[in-house]
């Protein structure tokens, strides 16, 4: 009598096998990066898939404050409040005010002729000056007048459309949050001491340095993308890198490893769409323009478009911004080292490993 082979018993179910393939720390962080790129999708077209001008800064200068104020007056009337109008001294005083970034454009009203003078400054993106002349050409084809445009502050003739300074912080931004992962996840998502810590944070000034000469050199010298003091570029991109740097390692520290994502979170999906590089802040819906300049790829692309073209004027804003950054994500760095080190430290209940007695 032959033996039957023992029963291998049922195979595994479907629902074990996936349970035994995806942890369920790996299942946080696919939804996670599946949370990123929803939130990518929805702020890059969110911003950029209409943009228009709304409440610009523009100057109106004219012989006398009667025909400068109907011609704010007119201005205001176009529909959707494309601009923020407001009467200047004169040509001089519009010029001035467009080099120091307070206004983005003025019309110059010549009542002697059948032409005004339009100023636009397209080194702050030529989008924004194409805006304004297909605007003021409306008004004064209505008056049966022309407009002459005059740029100001032209862009590069091979800063295309004046993407240059965008694109180059972008790539300062990416180079400091890619750099401070490495970093923090090389040996561990947490700083393990604050000894470690300061040594990334060192290895990040160094790293920030090189990147930030090295961006430099390419978009200036190499390319010949953007004009302007090469020292200034250097000394942005090292800000630049660095604040992004320090705020990731930062995150990482809070949070470990999720801190990667909350960096990409900041910088990428909510930073870069806002920081007026494809368009300007004035030509962005409310919410991206409101954030813009708070976050690092706004506060370099605005910088590095003011040494560019605006000989270094009104950088004081977003230099303080980067600076902290920077500084809040040092002294985050540190302190969550320090309290990781404490906590590693602090002895155990001696209680706890004596046995119960009966």
């Amino acid at each position: 009598m032959t033996q039957q082979p023992p029963s291998s018993g049922a195979p595994p179910s479907l629902l074990s096998e996936v349970r035994s393939a995806v942890t369920p720390r790996a299942a946080m962080l696919v939804i996670g990066v599946l949370a990123l790129q929803l939130l990518f999708i929805a702020s890059y077209v969110g911003a950029l898939h209409h943009p228009k001008p709304t409440d610009v800064p523009f100057g109106v200068a004219a012989p006398t404050a009667r025909a400068a104020e109907q011609t704010v007056a007119r201005l205001g009337k176009l529909p959707g409040k494309p601009l923020d109008a407001r009467t200047v001294a004169n040509e001089a005083e519009a010029r001035r005010q467009i080099q120091n970034r307070e206004i983005d454009g003025a019309l110059v009203v010549d009542p002697r002729s059948p032409t005004d003078t339009l100023l636009v400054a397209s080194g702050g993106g030529k989008a924004l000056s194409t805006a304004l002349e297909t605007l003021t050409g409306q008004l004064e084809g209505a008056e049966q007048r022309t407009a002459r445009t005059v740029d100001v502050a032209a862009a590069s003739a091979k800063d295309f459309n004046g993407l240059s300074s965008f694109y180059l912080v972008v790539g300062w931004c990416v180079g400091g949050y890619l750099c401070a992962s490495i970093l923090a996840i090389s040996t561990g998502a947490r700083p393990a001491n604050p000894k470690r810590a300061v040594i990334r944070l060192g290895t990040m000034a160094l790293v920030s340095a090189v990147g930030g000469l090295g961006g430099a050199l390419i978009i200036g010298p190499v390319l010949g993308a953007l004009p302007g003091s090469v020292a200034a570029l250097w000394g942005l991109g090292t800000l630049v890198t660095f604040s992004v740097g320090a705020a990731t390692l930062a995150l990482q520290g809070l949070f470990g490893i999720v801190g990667i994502g909350l960096a990409i979170l900041l910088i990428v999906v909510a930073g870069n769409p806002s920081a007026g590089g494809a368009f300007p802040l004035p030509m962005l819906p409310p919410f991206w323009e409101a954030i813009g300049p708070a976050l690092p790829p706004g506060a370099g692309t605005w910088v590095a478009r003011s040494i560019a073209y605006f000989q270094g004027n009104a950088v004081t804003g977003p230099l303080l911004v980067l600076s902290a950054w920077a500084v809040a994500g040092v002294l985050l760095t540190l302190l969550c080292a320090v309290l990781r080190q404490r906590g590693t430290e602090r002895p155990t209940d001696p209680t706890r490993a004596l046995p119960e007695t009966g």
